[in-house]
């Protein structure tokens, strides 16, 4: 209890601002591809996101300690210390990554669905009123979209709570993610345990979120 009380301010501190970040990043950029859609820069848009996809992580870790801690010295390679004053410095570089990492396939997803939603009726009736492509976008593409969107999204918040296990492993942070790659590789049973009690926890705990908030935003399922 004292390690995962210990362990989940440093990786609410990693998480929540790489969810924001992933979120504020992701979604403008698939709304801009999905605009110009089947145009060079749609095409374009989709190359960059699978070729984001196929790298591995661990590839953007090691790369990005490499040019930006080593050569370019703009931040700590690893390392954690929870003053206000510092602890920016120690995590724009797992932040950096973690968004590099995952856009690629939020991207790729979020455009998916947009496109999807800018082929219905409504969306030709619209254009075929003399609505703007801008405003169809804003207004009734993304807003409609919105269902496909809380599944990915809300779900994954209750994990938060959980860490990230390669970046905290690999930076040096001292959150959930690194007790639980501590515990596989010291073979303590218990920790393990606990830590899959509580992401069970967690996944049901956002199950129900999820479908509660349905209702929310799509007033048939209310």
């Amino acid at each position: 209890a004292q390690r995962i009380r210990s362990g989940m301010m440093p990786s609410l501190t990693l998480t929540l601002p790489l969810f924001a970040l992933s979120l504020l990043t992701a979604i403008p950029l698939a709304l801009l591809v999905a605009f110009f859609r089947e145009t060079y820069i749609d095409r374009l848009g989709v190359v960059i996101s699978v070729l984001a996809m196929s790298v591995s992580i661990l590839l953007y870790i090691i790369g990005a300690q490499y040019v930006v801690g080593r050569l370019l010295h703009w931040f700590p390679i690893s390392g954690y210390d929870s003053d206000p004053q510092l602890i920016v410095r120690f995590l724009a570089l797992p932040l950096l990554v973690g968004v590099l990492a995952g856009i690629g396939g939020d991207v790729r997803f979020y455009r998916t669905v947009f496109l999807e939603e800018s082929n219905t009726d409504y969306v030709r009736t619209a254009r075929a009123k003399g609505c703007g492509e801008g405003r169809i976008m804003a207004r009734h593409v993304f807003r409609n979209s919105l269902i496909p969107l809380l599944t990915r999204i809300i779900l994954a918040i209750p994990f938060l709570f959980m860490g990230s296990l390669l970046l905290e492993s690999f930076f040096g942070i001292p959150g959930l993610g690194a007790i639980t790659v501590d515990a596989i590789q010291g073979n303590d049973f218990s920790v393990l345990r606990t830590m899959v009690y509580i992401g069970s926890l967690l996944f049901v705990f956002g199950q129900i979120v999820t479908d509660l908030s349905y209702g929310l935003v799509d007033p048939r399922v209310r």
